[in-house]
Order: C-alpha cells, then sequence, then structure tokens
C-alpha cells in the first residue's frame, strides 16, 4: 500500500492539475475504489505529517497542491520572481510554446524533459502565455503565445518570428510522421 501512495504522490505532482479518478486508476493499473482508498490515504498522510502539501478533492477529481498555510511565502516567491528577468527554463518553455503552439503541457515537458507546471504558470501570471481547454481532451489544457508576447515583441503575429514556417514544418512532421514505403 505503501508504494502505492508514493506513486499517486509522484503522478499527482508530475500531472499538476486535477486528476479524475478514472484516470488515476488506469494509470495506477488499479480499480477505481482502490485509486479512492489510496488518495484518502494519501490525503490524511499529508495532514498527520504536517507537510507542505495537501489533496484538494473536487467531485470526481483531486490535485495535489500546497497548503494555504503557506501562501505568503509562495506570493512572496513569485512576487520576486516576476520583477526578475526570465529565466532560462522560462526563456526555453516561452519559446517552444510560441514556435510550437497551442500544446498540451505533456508535449512540453516531453520536449524539455522536465516538469513545467511551475514555469507555465509563471509565464501565465506574466500574461506571456495563455492557455485553454483542449478541444479534443475536456480535461486537459492548450498552452500558446498570448496576444500580449506578440505585442511586447513588436511583431504583427507569430509568423514574423525568424524561421517560423521552417520551425513549424518541422513540429508538424515530428507531430504526424509520414511512413515512407521501405526501399527496395
Amino acid at each position: 500500500m505503501e508504494k502505492l501512495i508514493a506513486k499517486l504522490e509522484a503522478l499527482l505532482f508530475i500531472y499538476g492539475e486535477p486528476m479524475d479518478y478514472q484516470k488515476i486508476a488506469k494509470t495506477l493499473k488499479v480499480e477505481e475504489a482502490e485509486a479512492r482508498a489510496t488518495a484518502k490515504t494519501l490525503a490524511e498522510n499529508l495532514k498527520a505529517e504536517n507537510r507542505g502539501l495537501f489533496l484538494v478533492e473536487d467531485k470526481e477529481k483531486i490535485q495535489l497542491t500546497t497548503k494555504p498555510d503557506f501562501a505568503g511565502l509562495l506570493e512572496s516567491v513569485i512576487k520576486e520572481e516576476l520583477h526578475e528577468s526570465l529565466t532560462p527554463a522560462a526563456l526555453e518553455t516561452l519559446a517552444i510554446v510560441t514556435y510550437a503552439g497551442p500544446m498540451p503541457r505533456a508535449e512540453l515537458e516531453y520536449i524539455r524533459g522536465v516538469n513545467s507546471s511551475f514555469t507555465l504558470r509563471n509565464l501565465l501570471i506574466r500574461g506571456l502565455v495563455e492557455r485553454s481547454l483542449d478541444p479534443k481532451r475536456g480535461n486537459a489544457f492548450l498552452y500558446t503565445a498570448s496576444i500580449e508576447l506578440v505585442k511586447h515583441l513588436g511583431i504583427g503575429n507569430l509568423e514574423e518570428l525568424p524561421d517560423y514556417e521552417k520551425f513549424r514544418g518541422l513540429i508538424e512532421k515530428l507531430r504526424n510522421p509520414v511512413n515512407e514505403p521501405n526501399e527496395k
């Protein structure tokens, strides 16, 4: 049971957004009832151990979040970051979203190889990226460059970015590989 609790905690951490029990059960390869019981135990453990995280439950979804007790600390960290220049991680994320967007966070994280939740949140707060519901998957978001970013860059649209068409073409090839016939 302890290993399953740890797996759930890791899953919710990396997912970063509300996740429904059905998806949790499928991902962890357990029954939905076991996923719910594991989530309840994780929530109790987080409370009992006086940790900085806790589980928020909303109907059929749960999310791992920071405790409200630490809102002041986190607010000061975020405010400090907003007054600083963008970090290399933020610039990398912004470039990928600008050239490859709209894109889900999972695709961005696959490209970067790291969890990008905090970086995306920072860019959202700054107004440099926008998110919208993915029409194909109602429980996920798509990220794209914001109009504020386009204005800040002094361009009329994203197509005016250097080598935009070249990079969009490469991205489309990666997303939609064409199986070439085998040469004989």
